[in-house]
């Protein structure tokens, strides 16, 4: 009896693993609908872009002849070219005021801030705005920053200034201002998030050992809250680069975006100038992402 027992547990002892291969397989079957669905509705509808901007359009229709016309139209044009220019230095001017903004606040909320139950009280505030329509949060900087608006007023009243500033609204700097509100949560959250994350006692013994706050925000905080800023960054820089209604909106169409070429293309009919744009578009936001993510190995990070 204890000799049968012996080889019974000897056997179990050596049971062979299953084959690799339906591991493999299984995640292939588990991955098949993202790659299907990415497929489907990313990498066949930028295809299909490519291919129409290099349709032939005339000024009432487009055939699908495959001409470089429309490329060439695009970098030929001033108008288009300051568009790109335009939407490269509004992204820039916006990443900027975003960083400078929120990280203070992201700092405030993911590191001073100790209680967990008032810091998601805080972020909740931060996102409050996005309750209401984008549209509305949008015009609703229109009778702030208008030569009557409140901030003109409440200058004047306090003797800052003796007439209304006129490039508040339908200029650049309105342009700026609005976007900047719109999109700071988006980089307050995955900062406080990074942020929140750091081990209080690494910040202690720092102390402990002389080092002063700017010394340890240098050396410690900076650094490990860069992952936090990178993808605060791409949420930022992918909406920036892809707007349009907001510069329409408080420039007085006076602000030109490669997104704003898109819509009045698409809406004249003209899909391979439109589709010309959009490729061109596509690769800036594909050349701004690779560049934030070489930065940090979110992937280690996170």
């Amino acid at each position: 009896m204890t000799t049968t027992t012996t080889t019974i547990a000897a056997e179990n002892a050596h049971v062979d693993p299953p084959p690799r291969n339906n591991g493999a397989r299984v995640a292939y079957w588990l991955i098949a609908p993202g790659v299907v669905w990415m497929g489907l509705f990313l990498v066949l509808p930028m295809l299909m872009i490519v291919y129409v901007s290099f349709w032939t359009q005339t000024t009432f229709k487009i055939e699908p002849i495959l001409t470089t016309k429309s490329w060439v139209t695009f970098f030929a044009s001033d108008t288009y070219l300051g568009a790109l220019g335009t939407t490269v230095r509004i992204w820039l001017t916006v990443l900027a005021t975003t960083l400078l903004v929120g990280y203070p606040s992201a700092l405030f909320v993911g590191l001073f801030v100790k209680n967990k139950t008032i810091q998601t009280v805080l972020l909740t505030l931060c996102v409050i705005p996005f309750w209401t329509s984008f549209l509305i949060r949008v015009l609703a900087w229109r009778p702030m920053l208008g030569k009557e608006g409140a901030i003109n007023l409440i200058l004047m009243k306090f003797g800052i200034i003796t007439q209304p500033i006129e490039a508040l609204l339908f200029s650049d700097l309105s342009v700026v201002i609005g976007m900047t509100q719109i999109y700071c949560v988006f980089m307050v959250g995955p900062i406080a998030f990074m942020l929140a994350r750091i081990d209080p006692n690494i910040i202690e013994a720092a102390r402990d050992l002389g080092a002063g706050f700017w010394r340890i925000f240098r050396t410690i905080i900076l650094p490990l809250s860069m992952p936090g800023v990178v993808v605060g960054a791409i949420f930022v820089s992918v909406m920036v680069l892809g707007e349009f209604a907001t510069s329409a909106a408080l420039s007085g169409r006076k602000v030109n975006l490669l997104g704003n070429i898109i819509v009045t293309q698409v809406g004249s009919l003209k899909w391979a100038f439109a589709a010309v744009a959009g490729v061109i578009l596509t690769i800036v936001i594909g050349a701004v992402v690779a560049g934030l993510l070489r930065i940090v190995d979110l992937r280690n990070e996170l």
